[in-house]
């Protein structure tokens, strides 16, 4: 049985571009692009070219770039960098009720540390509201951390409105890009965004490797401590392989962009239409407009989530739900129960789809089939 992969917002498979880049780096530099070498200064304009890549990539410098170990650690730069730089400014931070746990929990752990919190609510379709954030922002506001797009539902939020309404505010203004990169447009500078973070493993690149945007003359408090890599913002020996296949992804994306998004929207149309020809019963969580063309998240009445993902598994379908699964349980999700509230029916019945490189018309149209037969 051939396994049909709609999990792409979780991970991606490596682009086989990418994956010879990859390993050509393993084979053919190994220097430590801190060493003043010839070996080591080859090392240094690989990484040099790669950040320059990167930065263009979203209208940046290539000095307001810092190469992390993925989207978790660029969130939690961005957060506690702020926060512990920007203390005796002001210990209040807005967030939202959907973000993902890389920025949640850092939140949680700064209001053990002694700061405010504010967690912005949505509406059913996953959008917070811009006047909600007008009536939350106060003069000790440091940070506003606002996803630009869901991983979960894949509701894409009003960045540029928000930006706008930030502009003149002294807060920094975060948002965690990380399942939007590759799929959007993003340009920090029309933008007004100040910190952004993204992840390779997201975009067909390898996993372990990402980066934060950090807007010239924003200051941050680094969370790693050692060597003065990274122009001392974040220490540690450059991953150059990675570095060099993560930015091979980027350009990979980058010309394909608007060829992707009308694929991915493809495939999302003909398997809905496939589900609703085939008599299956759904809903759309989230919005059909304003969201990423590769995500979808459907609720089916008189499933278990828990239940139904096992059956695709066994049909050779991989999906996910948004949910943690612990101890043979599934949590609801935090971004469903933040839509619809708590109990509702959506909480355990919702899966998401999404979908990626190598998938076909043929695969979505199997799929839809065997849902069909396990729901019917």
């Amino acid at each position: 049985m051939t396994r049909i992969y709609l999990d792409h917002a979780a991970t991606t498979p490596m682009a086989e571009e990418v994956i010879q880049v990859y390993t050509a780096e393993m084979k053919e530099e190994f220097g430590n692009p801190s060493s003043i070498h010839q070996t080591g200064r080859k090392a240094r304009k690989k990484v040099d070219d790669a950040r320059m890549i990167l930065a263009k990539s979203i209208g940046a410098h290539e000095t307001e770039v810092t190469i992390t170990s993925g989207g978790t650690e660029a969130d939690n730069y961005a957060i506690f960098g702020t926060a512990y730089a920007r203390q005796s400014e002001g210990r209040h931070i807005i967030t939202t009720q959907i973000e993902h746990h890389a920025v949640l929990h850092a939140c949680e752990q700064l209001e053990k540390d002694g700061f405010e919190v504010t967690y912005l609510p949505v509406d059913q379709k996953g959008l917070i509201s811009v006047d909600d954030l007008k009536s939350s922002l106060r003069k000790d506001t440091i940070l506003v951390s606002i996803m630009f797009a869901n991983n979960e539902v894949g509701v894409v939020q009003p960045i540029e409105e928000i930006g706008e309404l930030l502009k003149d505010h002294i807060a920094y203004f975060h948002t965690d890009a990380v399942q939007a990169f590759g799929s959007l447009t993003i340009d920090v500078h029309k933008a007004q965004i100040d910190l952004l973070s993204v992840s390779s493993h997201k975009i067909n690149g390898p996993k372990g490797i990402g980066f934060l945007y950090q807007r010239k003359g924003i200051m941050l408090k680094p969370i790693f401590y050692g060597g003065q890599q990274e122009r001392k913002k974040r220490a540690g020996t450059e991953n150059v392989p990675a570095i060099v296949a993560f930015a091979k992804a980027v350009q990979l994306k980058q010309a394909a962009l608007t060829e992707s998004s009308v694929a991915y929207k493809q495939l999302k149309q003909t398997f809905i239409s496939e589900l609703k020809r085939l008599g299956v019963p759904f809903k759309v969580n989230g919005s059909y407009e304003t969201v990423l063309p590769h995500v979808l998240n459907i609720s089916i009445p008189n499933t278990d989530v828990e239940t139904f993902l096992v059956q695709l598994d066994l049909a050779g379908i991989d999906a996910s739900s948004g949910s943690a699964c612990t101890a043979g349980s599934i949590d609801p999700s935090h971004v469903l129960v933040a839509m619809f509230g708590e109990n509702t029916p959506e909480l355990r019945n919702s899966v998401r789809f999404s979908f990626g490189l190598n998938n076909t018309q043929e695969q979505v149209i199997e799929a839809a089939y065997k849902i069909s037969k396990i729901v019917l």
